[in-house]
């Protein structure tokens, strides 16, 4: 299985085909509108209006599994990040990232990019304290919280994950190297 053969629930309700994203670099972050980690919305949206043209897309995904950080519906969270962020980006459908019921391409990037490969945790004691509060995150590889991101590059792969505090404007080299 490739990163083209998932597909996610848009807020509309269409399925978005991820081999539509073909020949693109993709961001994929779990978000939230009620979060700290909810200003990282302007860094994500900075790098998309930089480098959509060139072929970035960001695929945001919505979960409300981390403090009940993300409620209402998808269209009450896309009129909040298009009006407080003016993102340009689609926000997706929301999805549960981790446990029994975690969306299948969370499964996928897991394993693609677990515990061990994730950059950031330059604040190891912010993330302890975000995993104990998390009761969700049950395996190694699990997403500790809110606006961790995985990059994948133009053939699919899986080329990196970022932990919540490592913020989008400093993925700018990594993006710039796959575009």
């Amino acid at each position: 299985m490739s990163f083209y053969d998932h597909k996610v629930k848009k807020r509309n309700g269409e399925e978005l085909d991820l081999s539509d994203l073909r020949g693109k670099v993709v961001i994929v972050v779990n978000t939230a509108t009620g979060c700290g980690f909810t200003p990282q919305y302007e860094g994500l949206e900075m790098l998309y209006e930089k480098y959509h043209d060139s072929g970035l897309e960001v695929l945001d995904i919505p979960c409300n599994q981390f403090g009940h950080q993300a409620p209402g519906t998808d269209d009450e969270i896309h009129e909040f990040c298009t009006g407080r962020y003016q993102t340009q980006f689609e926000q997706m459908s929301k999805a549960e990232v981790n446990g029994e019921n975690e969306h299948p391409l969370y499964t996928f990037l897991k394993e693609q990019q677990p515990e061990e490969k994730i950059i950031g945790f330059k604040n190891k004691t912010a993330m302890a304290a975000v995993k104990a509060m998390s009761s969700t995150c049950k395996k190694p590889s699990d997403i500790k919280w809110n606006f961790t991101k995985f990059l994948v590059d133009r053939e699919g792969n899986v080329v990196k994950r970022y932990d919540p505090t490592f913020v989008p404007g400093n993925m700018e080299e990594d993006i710039k190297a796959l575009i």
